[in-house]
C-alpha cells in the first residue's frame, strides 16, 4: 500500500505561482510513476504531470508545459508541481496519485488539494 498526502494548495492571483507537494508513505517507489492530476467544478479530472520515480523522466499535458514542473526528492520520498503564470483555468483539486510501472491503472490517491486562481 502506498499513502499519499497532498499539501500547498490555496488562493493565488492569476500569473501568480504555486508549489504542490505529495508526500509518499508504505512503500519503496523505485517501480512507480507518480502522477498528478486536476479536477476543476463540474469536470471529470485530468493529467496535469507525471514523473517515473527511477530515472526521473516527466511528461506534461500541453496546457501546462512550460508553466508546470514536476519534481522528486528521493530522500523525502515526496514529488513536488511547481506552477508558474498559473491561470483561472487552473482551479480546481489536484489530486496526487501512484501507480507500479506494471500496473494499467493508477492505483493509489491521495485526497487532494485545493487550487483557487482569481482573476
Amino acid at each position: 500500500q502506498v499513502q499519499l498526502v497532498e499539501s500547498g494548495g490555496g488562493l493565488v492571483q492569476a500569473g501568480g505561482s504555486l508549489v504542490l507537494s505529495c508526500a509518499a508513505s508504505g512503500h519503496t517507489l523505485s517501480n512507480y510513476i507518480m502522477g498528478w492530476f486536476r479536477q476543476a467544478p463540474g469536470e471529470e479530472r485530468e493529467p496535469v504531470a507525471a514523473l517515473t520515480w527511477s530515472g526521473g523522466s516527466t511528461v506534461y499535458a500541453d496546457s501546462v508545459k512550460g508553466r508546470f514542473t514536476t519534481s522528486a526528492d528521493y530522500a523525502k520520498s515526496t514529488v513536488y508541481l511547481q506552477m508558474s503564470s498559473l491561470k483561472p483555468e487552473a482551479t480546481g483539486v489536484y489530486y496526487c496519485a501512484a501507480r507500479h510501472m506494471a500496473s494499467g491503472t493508477w492505483d493509489y490517491w491521495g485526497e487532494g488539494t485545493q487550487v483557487t486562481v482569481s482573476s
